[in-house]
C-alpha cells in the first residue's frame, strides 16, 4: 500500500504542544509531518496539544503529508485522540508501540465506527523487542496499514544496548522491518538520529538506511531535513541511468531480444521495475517542489 504519489524522504516529528513549531512546519521542506501527541507532549499538555493540532490541520500544511501520532489506546488519552482525528484533515493515524495485529485492527475498527474517510490510513510504530518478533503478523494485519515507523530510541533502551555510530545494535531489527514492509507492500521509515549537531553522523545514518531499503527517515529537527531529502531522493545520475535502462530494454524488446546490455551491464525486467520506481519517485518529488 505504498503511496507512490507522495515521497517520504523526510518525516519530521512536530510536538503538538508547540504552536510556533506547528506554524513553522508550513514553511519547511519536509515531505511528511508527524504531529505528535505522545512522547513529545507532557501529560498535563495532552488535551491542549490535541486542540493545537486539530486547528493546525484545518489550515493545512500545503503539499506536506500530515499524520497524527496519537497516544496508545491503553492510555487515558488514546481513545479521545483517535475520535478527535478520525474526521480531521489528517492523512493518517500513527499508533505507538505496536506489538500485535490486534492493536492495528482495533484502530481500524474504531476509525470505521467514527466514520473516518476511506483515505485515512494507519502507520505502526515498531519500537520494542516484542514488535520485532511480531513483524509478519503486524505487517499483514489490516488493509489500512500503510507504513512501519522504526522507533529506534525506545528499542535501544529496551535492549539495554548503546547507541553506536554504526548502529550495529539495531541492524537486525532494521533489516527485519524492511523485509516485512517489502513482503507486504508497506512503506518503511528509519528511526531518528539523536545528535542535532552531527551532520556527518546524520548523513551516514541516512545513507545506511537508504542502502538497507528504507523509504525515508524520521527526524527530530528541521535542520536535518535537507540531508534526508538529498540522501533518500534519486540523484540526477540515478534518474538518467533509469531512463537509459528503460530505453535500452525497450529497444531490445522491439528487436526481438529479451534482455539488453547497457554500459557493459545486463538489463532485465527486474531492473526495469526498479528504474520505473526511481522515476516515479523523482516525479513525485518534482511535484512537491512546484506546489
Amino acid at each position: 500500500m505504498i503511496n507512490t504519489n507522495h515521497p517520504r524522504r523526510s518525516v519530521l516529528y512536530m510536538p503538538g504542544a508547540n504552536t510556533r513549531a506547528l506554524e513553522k512546519a508550513k514553511t519547511l521542506a519536509a515531505d511528511s509531518l508527524i504531529l505528535d501527541l505522545e512522547d513529545a507532549v507532557a501529560p498535563d499538555a495532552k488535551v491542549a496539544a490535541r486542540d493545537n493540532i486539530l486547528k493546525a490541520l484545518e489550515y493545512g500544511f500545503g503539499y506536506r503529508e500530515a499524520v497524527v501520532r496519537i497516544n496508545g489506546l491503553n492510555t487515558p488519552w488514546g481513545a479521545d485522540d483517535l475520535k478527535t482525528f478520525a474526521n480531521s484533515k489528517a492523512d493518517a493515524i500513527v499508533l505507538p508501540k505496536v506489538e500485535s495485529a490486534i492493536q492495528i485492527q482495533e484502530v481500524a475498527s474504531l476509525l470505521r465506527k467514527f466514520n473516518a474517510p476511506a483515505t485515512m490510513t494507519i502507520w505502526a510504530m515498531i519500537e520494542t523487542p516484542k514488535a520485532i518478533f511480531q513483524l509478519q503478523e503486524i505487517a499483514q494485519s489490516h488493509p489500512l496499514l500503510e507504513a512501519l515507523v522504526l522507533g529506534t530510541s525506545d528499542l535501544v533502551k529496551d535492549l539495554h544496548a548503546r547507541h553506536t555510530s554504526s548502529r550495529v545494535e539495531t541492524h537486525t531489527a532494521l533489516s527485519l522491518s524492511v523485509l516485512a514492509a517489502r513482503a507486504y507492500g508497506l512503506c518503511v521509515l528509519d528511526g531518528v538520529h539523536l545528535s542535532l549537531d552531527d551532520e556527518v553522523g546524520l548523513e551516514q545514518s541516512c545513507i545506511q538506511g537508504r542502502d538497507m531499503g528504507f523509504d525515508g527517515k524520521t527526524l527530530i529537527h528541521p535542520n536535518q531535513i535537507a540531508i534526508a531529502n538529498a540522501t533518500f531522493g534519486p540523484s540526477a545520475d540515478e534518474i538518467k541511468e533509469a531512463q537509459d535502462r528503460i530505453a535500452a530494454y525497450e529497444s531490445a524488446i522491439q528487436s526481438g531480444a529479451g534482455i539488453a546490455v547497457l554500459n557493459g551491464k545486463l538489463v532485465e525486467e527486474l531492473h526495469i521495475q526498479d528504474a520505473k520506481r526511481i522515476l516515479a519517485l523523482a516525479s513525485a518529488i518534482a511535484k512537491t517542489t512546484t506546489s
